[in-house]
């Protein structure tokens, strides 16, 4: 969307929001709201997601605030939700504290209206839901020089979820109710008609049926007359104009009816038509909305996963229970057998088997003892755990996840848009359909009454719910079920690539191989091994590279003691420099050995063999020339074969590149069964190769868990980042896999395929059902009860048709 902003703020850096809307009824709402926040000024982007109710901007803060979007969504004919909060106030001491405080909390963003009591010290405010924190409230009293407790009101915003769907089950239970009454209304109506269609004379006096009717027309359906209105204000149309044009034209012919020919209409009345197509589309969207918390249900069992309390044992000895809001990095929690973890940490004492499945996927229990890493949200098994919380909060890994699997399942796929545009010319054109269909019946026939019954069938028919359900309802349920196998796709651009790629480059370490290396051989030319050994690991203590844990692995085995280093360097893609006992170290491969003048050819003989068995050479030397050599090797993983012939069942042409000398390369590209291995290959040629893939017409996939794969993982179509890696790495890249088993590559790639498939089938029957349906109405081979019926189920098939993808999971053969 083009921003109103002017010239000088292009670049100014913008503010994001995700707000709660209420009160759309269809995808032309949808696309309707998209294009007045597209025309407010200071709004630089905006999405709706019909599927979610969800509204995302981008605006300048100098420009525009979230009251005035607010407002903006008010004035189109919709809601934004509300919250409230009763906070305390410490500090203050007469009125013109309390005067301070609400100035302060009126001019945060998102802020309606704040009232401060100074007798109860009491601080009450309304915000936009979702697009005010606790912290920037608190920021802004702090800074008025008084104090706002927002920790009680923390442990509620944990909870917000489960409130809204406390709240939004109590409006399915309501639309159940209507719909029960609305039914039971009708029923005598269809009775009177099915009669009919049997032969007999049974028909209803029109007062009864005027009783029977009236309340289904506007009093259950009001809600369709409130949502056209709204519609027809804002100077747009959605399906709710064409139910109240269709159903009001029905009940309308129906008193004149009454009127010219009063106790003779009796059998000619079309109330029950009206009271039907009300109560079908009632049923629809009921069975709609059922049918959406189904695909939101990753998102919600994410959310179930976050403990609400952790057990903290004070500096004291004693143990005390805390809301999570309340727990710091630093704290020592305490989980108990068959507790869930509360916070991400390290164990620093216990051991235990913890379930990782509904975070990573992994459906075995890992056994975790001291210093090793647990996430929030998983379950303890049989021990008693002590760990030390690391990441608490919006920094954890669940609260992570959830906001990557959200910030997918918000986006729209590019075919959306073309959708959006057909929306928005949607209604419009049906109604000038049903007013073609209406000259054209009353020309050829003459009966105004077929007339009418024929485009009141069009307009009835006609459903852009289901154009407008079919691209984020595949989304929301492919994702969630990607999420629940492990995999993460960071947004729908990532998801739509992903369906694309038919290129796959691995990276070695650590994603082909376990990533943990070990000194398997060691020959020394100057001085003894365990100096030797020294030397290197205390060089590499400045480095986080896997083969440098090998040599401090190996060191302490040994029980060697480790030298201070100094002056450290690392020569990105060919290893390390530093000094040790103000002598000079050099650990890495033969290119800095070059680099630095260094002759290896006598040792060149032993270095091929040991590659040719696929062992990385690393090379130590001093400034006097080498002191020995060492092989490291790095097993395969043996979900490696399997994930690469789960690629090429996908027709996936598979790639390795290494830093390893190409002996190492290609011996290992052989044991995984690749189609290319290519070793000696800096971090920077990586990122070339996927260029030079790129211009041969492959849409390329890079696999790496480094910050030395992050130029390449940018490059790619997608970038797939190991979990286990580092943040670099996973920021970089559109989708991570929360273990590192590289058969889910073949599983986001199956993933993203199956989802566009869905995508589809639901535009291909969501236009086939208009394409169809809509002339056999207008040819009267419909009658309106019949359009109804059809309408009110072509968005819940779509959405079921979207709920299919629950079963997917991803190929683990082994």
């Amino acid at each position: 969307m083009s921003a109103k902003l002017q010239p000088d703020t292009a670049a100014a850096e913008l503010e994001h929001t995700e707000l709660a809307v209420e009160g759309m009824t269809c995808g032309a709402c949808a696309t309707r709201l998209e294009k007045a926040l597209g025309r407010a000024v200071g709004v630089a982007g905006a999405s709706v997601n019909f599927a979610l109710e969800r509204a995302t901007v981008d605006f300048e803060p100098g420009q525009t605030s979230l009251t005035t979007i607010a407002d903006v969504i008010g004035k189109a004919g919709f809601a934004v939700g509300r919250e409230e909060y009763s906070l305390p106030v410490t500090g203050m001491t007469c009125s013109a504290c309390s005067t301070r405080v609400e100035k302060a909390l009126r001019k945060v963003p998102g802020v309606i209206e704040a009232n401060v009591n100074l007798a109860l010290e009491r601080a009450d405010i309304t915000t936009v839901a979702g697009g005010v924190s606790l912290d920037s409230l608190a920021s802004a009293v702090e800074k008025a020089g008084y104090e706002l407790g927002v920790a009680a009101a923390a442990q509620d915003q944990v909870t917000a979820q489960e409130k809204q769907d406390a709240e939004a089950e109590a409006r399915l239970a309501t639309e159940k109710r209507w719909l029960i009454l609305s039914i039971l209304l009708t029923t005598p109506l269809v009775g009177q008609m099915v009669a009919k269609y049997l032969g007999s004379d049974f028909h209803l006096m029109p007062f009864f049926e005027v009783l029977l009717a009236t309340p289904v027309q506007f009093v259950i359906g009001a809600r369709f007359y409130r949502a056209a209105w709204n519609a027809v204000r804002a100077g747009a149309g959605n399906m709710d104009v064409l139910v109240v044009m269709g159903t009001t034209a029905a009940y309308c012919y129906s008193w004149y009816l009454i009127g010219t020919l009063g106790v003779a209409a009796e059998g000619q009345l079309y109330f029950e038509a009206s009271a039907v197509i009300i109560t079908l589309v009632l049923l629809g969207k009921y069975m709609e909305a059922r049918a959406k918390r189904g695909t939101t249900a990753a998102i919600r069992q994410l959310m179930d996963l976050r403990p609400e309390v952790a057990r903290v044992r004070r500096a004291d000895g004693s143990e005390v229970e805390l809301p999570i809001t309340e727990v710091r990095s630093g704290a020592t929690v305490i989980i108990r057998p068959g507790e869930r973890i509360p916070v991400d940490g390290a164990v620093v004492a216990g051991q235990s088997d913890i379930d990782e499945s509904l975070i990573t996927g992994e459906s075995l229990p890992v056994e975790k003892t001291a210093g090793d890493t647990v996430t929030g949200g998983a379950i303890n098994g049989t021990g008693l755990l002590e760990i030390e919380a690391t990441t608490v909060g919006e920094d954890s890994t669940l609260s992570r996840i959830i906001r990557l699997v959200e910030s997918a399942q918000a986006g729209k796929a590019p075919v959306q848009r073309l959708v959006d545009r057909i929306s928005s010319i949607f209604v419009p054109t049906v109604i000038v359909i049903a007013a073609l269909t209406f000259t054209g019946w009353f020309f050829v026939d003459g009966s105004f009454e077929n007339s009418l019954i024929a485009a009141v069938s069009v307009l009835v028919i006609a459903c852009p719910c289901a154009l407008g359900l079919a691209t984020p309802t595949a989304i929301m349920t492919g994702t969630g079920a990607a999420a629940r196998a492990g995999i993460l796709i960071k947004d729908v651009e990532s998801l739509e690539r992903a369906h694309r790629l038919n290129a796959v480059i691995f990276d070695k370490t650590g994603t082909l191989t376990e990533g943990r290396p070990k000194v398997v051989a060691l020959h020394t030319l100057r001085g003894d091994e365990a100096e030797l050994i020294r030397l290197a690991a205390s060089a590499q203590k400045g480095s986080e590279h896997p083969l440098a844990g090998a040599l401090l692995e190996l060191a302490s085995e040994r029980g060697i003691a480790l030298g201070g280093v100094a002056d450290f360097q690392s020569y990105t893609g060919r290893g390390i420099a530093g000094s040790v006992d103000d002598r000079r170290i050099l650990i890495g491969n033969e290119r800095l050995l070059a680099e630095h003048e260094l002759d290896p050819s006598a040792e060149l003989e032993r270095a091929r063999g040991w590659e040719a068995e696929a062992k990385t050479v690393i090379w130590i030397a001093d400034d006097d020339g080498l002191l020995g050599i060492a092989a490291i090797a790095d097993p395969l993983k043996p979900q490696a074969r399997p994930a690469v012939e789960n690629l090429r069942a996908l027709g996936i042409r598979t790639l390795m590149l290494s830093g390893d000398a190409p002996l190492v390369a290609e011996a290992v590209g052989r044991e995984a069964g690749l189609d290319d291995a290519r070793g000696g290959v800096r971090p920077d040629a990586k990122a070339e190769v996927v260029e030079s893939l790129a211009a041969e017409g492959y849409a390329v996939g890079m696999i790496g868990d480094g910050i030395n794969d992050a130029p390449a993982l940018a490059a790619a179509d997608v970038g797939i980042a190991m979990g286990t890696g580092t943040d670099i790495a996973m920021e970089t890249a559109g989708v991570t896999l929360m273990r590192p088993d590289p058969r889910l590559v073949g599983g986001a790639i199956s993933a993203s395929r199956a989802t566009f498939r869905k995508i589809k089938q639901n535009l291909f029957w969501a236009f086939i059902y208009n394409v169809i349906g809509i002339p056999l109405a207008a040819a009267g081979m419909l009658s309106p009860a019949i359009a109804g019926a059809a309408m009110a189920m072509s968005s819940v098939s779509v959405v079921s048709n979207s709920l299919l993808l629950r079963r997917w999971a991803p190929r683990l053969n082994d």
